[in-house]
Order: structure tokens, then C-alpha cells, then sequence
């Protein structure tokens, strides 16, 4: 394609959720609510890792970060809703849509790696206990938390080195809440099919791969928790899992359903409601699930929200 019939753009145009203007206003209410869910479960669940020394463990390590991650690649993408419907302003700029898209998915990169991690240390706890804090030391698992961190934010960089090379687009809108990877395909010039079969190649790397490590994980535990004589032994073993197992579930399922097809099959109307779904799900549950089914994190909210209590009613008491 030649230069003059190429459009190159300085900025894209967000389109958001919906167009329909009297839902704009209570969109933008359950998006800030759910926001602040995700925000507040998620650094309650960070600041009781971090104070309480019950909960400085491999497990909780990893948690801990997972944690991070959830708050970091919803804010990544709620940002852009509530900004827009504050300011009015809808555009962004292509190095700004860019570094959005970049960010996002490297955090979701790291996610999946993280997840690998966690199966990992459930497969040492369930399968070697006895070894279990040797295999899994300190300096282990900062290991493999920085090898999630630095393969995560490495292994994308080939998509966008070819998304900067087109700088060809049919038009600066993009239809999506945020600069996602699928809506910015729709837009190009030329054929995707090579975007698409990098990704593909891609996806192996990022989610096939830690896909088949944890369900290899899993068939070693599950074996495991089977050869335990008494049903009580086996359900603790399978309620130490099953937090981990419903995340990883709910995370999977939703981005394969939405990036292992082709682009003919794309809707981004219907298409942006499940990434809608899957960026808030995922993070606004790991807080309730994590918790609601550990008895350490309980223990540990518990003791913070006395500590509180105690500490209010000293400074009450001096005050009067």
C-alpha cells in the first residue's frame, strides 16, 4: 500500500462502554464501585501479608503479588472510563494507547505465569511436604515472582514492535473502553492475518504453556490427594487447591473464549462487555475467594480490626 493511501493517526478515540447517554452516568457509577472493590479487597488482602507474620509463607508470597497484579491491570483499563466520563475527554494519543495496551497485557502475562507459580508451590506443598519449605525457600520463590515479572513484560514486546510498524489505520476509533489489542486489529489497513498468527504463537507462550504446567500440577496433586487414606485428609488437601483452581478456572476460560479464535468472529460490541467481565471478575473475586475460604487470612483480618479497636480506644481515652 502506497503512502497516500495510508492514514496515519496522532490519536485514537475511545468510544466507551456504551453510546446510549443516560446510561453514561450509572455505567460510570458501577464502574467506580467496582473499582473500589477491587482496589480496597485487594491492598486489604496485600496489607495483611505484609503485617502479619503468620502469613509470610511461599502461598501468601505469591498471593501478595497477585494482588498487586489484579489492582494494577484493573487500573490499567477502569482508568480510561472514569477519566473520560470526568474530563469529557474520549481521545488518547497512539504512543498513549500503545503503552496502555503494552501495560495491560503484560500484567495479564504476569498473571498467568504467577498462577503457574502458585500451582507449583501447591504441588510441592501437597506432593513433597516434607521438603516443602526447603524446595520453596525465600530466595526460590523471589526467583520465580521476578522471573514472572520479567517474562511478562518481555515476551509481548514482538506484537508491538509490529503494531508501531503499521502506523496504517482506517479509522481513529477505536470501539472499546479501552485501547484493546482485538479492536485495534479491526482498524488496520491491511490484512491482520500475520498479527493473527503471531499472536497465535504468542498465546502459546503466554497461556498454552503455563496452561499445561498447572494442569500438569494438578494430575500430580490430584494423584496425590487420592493415595491419602482418610476423607479428611483428602478434603483438606482439596480445600487447599481449591481457591487457586477456581481463580485459575475463571481467568482461563474467559480469555480463551475471547482471544483463541479468529478475527472474523469478532463482535466488539458484545466482544467488550466479556472483556468488561473478565477484568473485573477475576480481581473483585480473588480477595473474597482467597479469604472467605482461609482461615489464616481470617484470623489475621480479625486480629487487624482488633488491634484498630484497641488503638481507638487509647486515643479516645487520652482525649478525654
Amino acid at each position: 500500500m502506497t503512502d497516500k493511501n495510508r492514514t496515519w493517526v496522532n490519536n485514537f478515540i475511545i468510544k466507551g462502554i456504551t453510546d446510549i447517554p443516560e446510561l453514561q452516568a450509572p455505567i460510570f457509577m458501577l464502574v467506580l464501585v467496582i473499582y473500589f472493590i477491587i482496589i480496597t479487597g485487594n491492598s486489604i488482602i496485600f496489607y495483611l501479608i505484609c503485617v502479619d507474620p503468620r502469613l509470610h509463607n511461599p502461598m501468601y508470597f505469591f498471593l501478595s503479588n497477585l494482588s498487586v497484579l489484579d489492582m494494577c491491570y484493573t487500573t490499567v483499563t477502569m482508568h480510561e472510563v472514569l477519566v473520560s466520563y470526568v474530563s469529557g475527554i474520549k481521545s488518547v494519543s497512539f504512543s498513549g494507547c500503545i503503552a496502555q495496551m503494552y501495560f495491560y497485557v503484560s500484567f495479564l502475562c504476569c498473571e498467568f505465569l504467577l498462577l503457574t507459580a502458585m500451582s507449583y508451590d501447591r504441588f510441592v506443598a501437597i506432593c513433597n511436604p516434607l521438603h516443602y519449605l526447603i524446595i520453596m525457600s525465600h530466595k526460590i520463590c523471589v526467583i520465580l515472582m521476578s522471573a514472572c515479572w520479567l517474562l511478562g513484560f518481555l515476551i509481548v514486546v514482538p506484537v508491538f514492535f509490529v503494531i508501531f510498524d503499521i502506523f496504517c489505520f482506517q479509522s481513529n476509533e477505536i470501539n472499546h473502553f479501552f485501547c484493546d489489542l482485538l479492536a485495534l486489529m479491526k482498524l488496520f489497513c491491511s490484512n491482520a492475518s500475520s498479527m493473527e498468527h503471531l499472536i497465535y504463537i504468542e498465546s502459546v507462550f503466554i497461556g498454552f504453556v503455563p496452561f499445561s504446567l498447572t494442569v500438569l500440577s494438578y494430575v500430580c496433586i490430584i494423584r496425590t490427594i487420592f493415595k491419602v487414606q482418610s476423607s479428611g485428609g483428602r478434603l483438606k488437601a482439596f480445600r487447599t487447591c481449591s481457591s487457586h483452581l477456581t481463580v485459575v478456572f475463571i481467568l482461563y476460560v474467559t480469555i480463551f473464549c475471547l482471544y483463541m479464535r479468529p478475527t472474523t468472529t469478532f463482535n466488539l460490541d458484545s466482544d467488550k462487555l466479556i472483556s468488561l467481565l473478565y477484568t473485573t471478575l477475576t480481581p473483585m473475586l480473588n480477595p473474597i475467594i482467597y479469604s472467605l475460604k482461609n482461615k489464616d487470612v481470617k484470623a489475621a483480618f480479625k486480629k487487624c480490626v482488633k488491634k484498630r479497636e484497641q488503638f481507638r480506644k487509647s486515643v479516645d481515652f487520652v482525649a478525654r
